[in-house]
């Protein structure tokens, strides 16, 4: 089992227990990575080196691997062209602003 250091902290490469629906999701995303490569007619070689990383991780990247890290992710997506996308997650909250909307007339009301 392979670790990679930060600071102190080693960071095991054994990925973290995924809920099935959270797996999909990863998994789509790997396969959307994917197409975009094919798309561009990239090769993996091309694609690896211009990220930085190695062939095995954007394979593991295109199959959705919980291990990979989200600074792995983003620099694949720059080499696409992509990179605007992760300003998206979560940039439409609505469930925290109703839960805070809901937060101050309950409290507006006891005061």
């Amino acid at each position: 089992c392979e670790t990679h250091s930060m600071g102190n902290h080693p960071m095991p490469s054994k990925p973290p227990v995924m809920f099935p629906s959270d797996q999909r999701i990863l998994e789509r995303l790997g396969e959307r990575l994917r197409l975009a490569r094919q798309r561009r007619r990239f090769s993996t070689e091309l694609v690896a080196a211009r990220a930085r990383i190695s062939r095995t991780t954007l394979y593991r990247a295109e199959k959705g691997s919980a291990a990979i890290s989200m600074g792995v992710y983003l620099r694949i997506l720059a080499v696409y062209g992509l990179e605007g996308d992760l300003d998206l997650i979560a940039s439409d909250d609505r469930l925290g602003r109703d839960l805070q909307d809901a937060g101050m007339k309950s409290r507006g009301r006891s005061s």
